[in-house]
C-alpha cells in the first residue's frame, strides 16, 4: 500500500465527495487533476525515485503536487515557507533535489535546482501514464528536523509510515467521517498539518478546507462559510480563541452568568434544564461554524483550563503528541475520555511506546516503536547507532511520566533539562505552563544560563506593555511558591515584543537565548 494506492482507495469509495472544499472539487476531479500534474512533472524530466521540492503555502496546488510526484514514484522534499534561500540551497543540495515546485514569490537564481511554478496549468493528460510500480518501503518524504544548514538531520518516511499513520487515526472515526470536512489552516509542510490535513482527511473520505494565513478575520470568515466539523490547531491558537471569545463575553457583561452556567451543567442537566446550556452553549458554537464536534491540539501541550473551555461547550477535545520521526501523532488522547491535565493518551494502532530511566518522580525519556516510527535519519549512520536500540526503539529525547490511568504526559524536551549545579533536574515545560497563568504574560522561554559561573533556570517573559519589572517580580516570585525551591526562577528577563516562534508557535528558546546573551531584554534578578 502506497500513498497513490491511498487515493486510488478513496476516490473508488467517495468518487462524488468533495476533497478540496473551498474549490468545489469532488475525489475523482482531484485524481485527474493529480494525473495531468504528473504529465506535466513527467515531461520536465521527473521520474521514479527524484527528489522533488514543495515550497508554498496551504493552496491546492500543494496535495495536488504532492500526489502527483507519488503518482511518478519521486519522492516529496517538504520546505517550510519561511527560510531563506541559502537555507533552501543547503537542503536542496543535500537532498540531491534537482526540482522545486513553488508558488512564484519563492523564486530565486539558483545554483542547485529548477524552480517549477506550482500555480500554472498542466498539460493534456498522457492517456498512457500510469502510476509508478512503488513498494511500500519507498521513501515518500524528506523533511529536515534540527535546522537547515550545518549537519541537520534528514527524516525520510515511506510510503507504509504515510498510510499506517492514516490508519492509525481510525479513533477518530466517531466524529470525522465520509463528507465532513476539516479545517486545513496549520502548513502542510509540517507534519502536524499533513498527517491530519491530508492522511486523516483522505483516508476518511472528508473535504479540507485550505487557508493559507493564519489571519483570524479570515479563519472566522471561513467557520461561517463552510462550518468545518473538525479543527486542528496548535494550543497557542486555540487560547488565543479562547481568551477573545471570554473578552468579548465580558464586555457584553455576560461572562458571569456564561460561566457560572457552564460550570454548573451537570446540576441544570439533573433538574431538566438542559435546554438552558444549550442557549448559552449555541452563540459561541456558532463562532466555529455551529458544527464542530472535534477539536485537535498538537504541537505542545494545552492549558487544562483552556480544554476543559472548549470541552464546557461540548465539544471533544483532544491532544497529540509526535514527530517528525513518527509522522506526527503516534500518541493521542482518547476521545471522550477523561483524563487528567497535559495528558495525550496513548500510542496509537500498531505503535508501542516504553518510558526508560526514570527519575523519583517517574520521569523518564519515551521510546517509540511501531509502523509509523521511520527507519533512520538520511546518511546519518553515527546517530541512527545513538537514537535506535536492538529492538527497534527509537529514542525520542522526551521526557514523559505515566499517571494512574496509564496515559502519557508530556514532561519537556530531554535536551532542555535544565541540570543544575546540585544535579537536580528542571523541566521547562512545567514552569512556562505555570507562567503562562500570570495575568499580563503573553509568552515565556525558561532554559538553563549561566550567571556568575553558576548554572540557573533562567526565563524570558513576552508581557502586556502595562507590565513592569516589579510588577513581573512580585507575580513570579507568588508563582514559584507552588514548585519546590530548586526549581524557582529568581533570574529573568521581559520584553514587550513577541517571542520567536517556529511555524506552529512553539517558542525558538535557542534564538530568545541568544537574544538574552545580546542584551535585547530589560534583566532582573530577585
Amino acid at each position: 500500500m502506497n500513498m497513490n494506492n491511498l487515493l486510488e482507495v478513496a476516490v473508488a469509495q467517495w468518487p462524488e465527495n468533495l476533497f478540496l472544499v473551498r474549490e468545489n472539487i469532488t475525489y475523482a476531479s482531484f485524481m485527474a487533476m493529480v494525473r495531468a500534474r504528473a504529465t506535466t512533472l513527467k515531461n520536465v524530466g521527473i521520474k521514479k525515485d527524484d527528489v522533488v521540492g514543495v515550497l508554498a503555502h496551504n493552496i491546492p496546488q500543494f496535495p495536488l503536487t504532492l500526489f502527483a510526484i507519488w503518482y511518478l514514484g519521486a519522492r516529496v522534499l517538504m520546505l517550510d515557507t519561511n527560510l531563506t534561500p541559502f537555507e533552501y540551497e543547503n537542503m536542496t543540495e543535500i537532498a540531491g533535489c534537482k526540482f522545486v515546485c513553488a508558488e512564484p514569490s519563492f523564486f530565486f537564481d539558483s545554483q542547485n535546482f529548477k524552480f517549477l511554478d506550482i500555480t500554472a496549468h498542466d498539460e493534456k493528460t498522457d492517456p498512457d501514464l500510469y502510476p509508478a510500480k512503488v513498494k511500500d518501503t519507498d521513501i515518500a518524504s524528506l523533511s529536515f528536523t534540527s535546522g537547515s544548514t550545518g549537519n541537520p538531520k534528514v527524516v525520510p518516511l515511506t510510503h507504509y509510515n504515510l498510510v499506517e499513520c492514516a490508519y492509525s487515526l481510525e479513533d477518530m472515526s466517531e466524529y470525522f467521517g465520509s463528507g465532513d470536512i476539516m479545517y486545513g489552516f496549520l502548513p502542510l509542510y509540517h507534519i502536524f498539518g499533513f498527517a491530519i490535513g491530508i492522511l486523516a482527511t483522505v483516508h476518511f473520505g472528508g473535504g479540507l478546507v485550505l487557508q493559507p494565513t493564519i489571519n483570524p478575520k479570515y479563519i472566522m470568515d471561513d467557520f461561517k462559510k463552510f462550518k468545518p466539523h473538525v479543527i486542528p490547531a496548535v494550543p497557542r491558537l486555540w487560547e488565543m480563541f479562547r481568551n477573545k471569545i471570554i473578552d468579548n463575553l465580558i464586555a457584553q457583561k455576560k461572562w458571569r452568568i456564561v460561566s457560572f452556567i457552564l460550570k454548573n451543567q451537570s446540576t441544570l442537566s439533573s433538574m431538566g434544564l438542559d435546554f438552558v446550556t444549550r442557549k448559552i452553549q449555541e452563540p459561541i458554537l456558532n463562532i466555529f461554524g455551529g458544527r464542530a464536534r472535534l477539536l485537535i491540539a498538537g504541537g505542545a501541550a494545552t492549558k487544562p483550563e483552556v480544554e476543559k473551555f472548549y470541552e464546557s461547550l461540548g465539544l471533544t477535545f483532544i491532544q497529540g503528541y509526535g514527530l517528525t520521526e513518527t509522522v506526527g501523532p503516534i500518541c493521542i488522547s482518547k476521545p471522550g475520555k477523561r483524563r487528567m491535565a497535559f495528558s495525550v493518551g496513548g500510542p496509537t494502532t500498531n505503535n508501542e511506546c516504553e518510558i526508560r530511566d526514570k527519575d523519583d518522580n517517574g520521569i523518564g525519556v519515551l521510546w517509540v516503536r511501531g509502523h509509523q516510527v521511520f527507519g533512520g535519519y538520511l546518511n546519518n549512520d553515527a546517530v541512527n547507532k545513538e537514537v535506535f536500540d536492538d529492538k527497534g526503539f527509537f529514542n525520542t529525547g522526551d521526557m514523559v511520566y505515566m499517571d494512574k490511568n496509564g496515559e502519557l504526559h508530556f514532561a519537556g524536551r530531554k535536551k532542555q533539562v535544565i541540570v543544575l549545579d546540585s544535579g537536580k533536574n528542571v523541566y521547562p515545560d512545567e514552569l512556562e505552563a505555570m507562567f503562562m497563568e500570570i495575568p499580563g504574560v503573553k509568552g515565556v522561554a525558561v532554559f538553563e544560563h549561566k550567571v556568575k559561573d553558576k548554572t540557573v533556570t533562567y526565563a524570558v517573559f513576552s508581557v502586556d506593555k502595562n507590565m513592569t519589572l516589579d510588577k513581573l517580580a512580585e507575580q513570579v516570585a507568588n508563582a514559584n511558591k507552588k514548585v519546590a525551591s530548586y526549581k524557582w526562577v529568581t533570574h529573568f528577563a521581559m520584553t514587550n515584543d513577541e517571542l520567536p516562534m517556529t511555524s506552529t508557535q512553539k517558542v525558538k528558546h535557542h534564538v530568545v537565548r541568544q537574544n538574552l546573551i545580546d542584551g535585547m531584554y530589560p534583566t532582573r534578578k530577585e
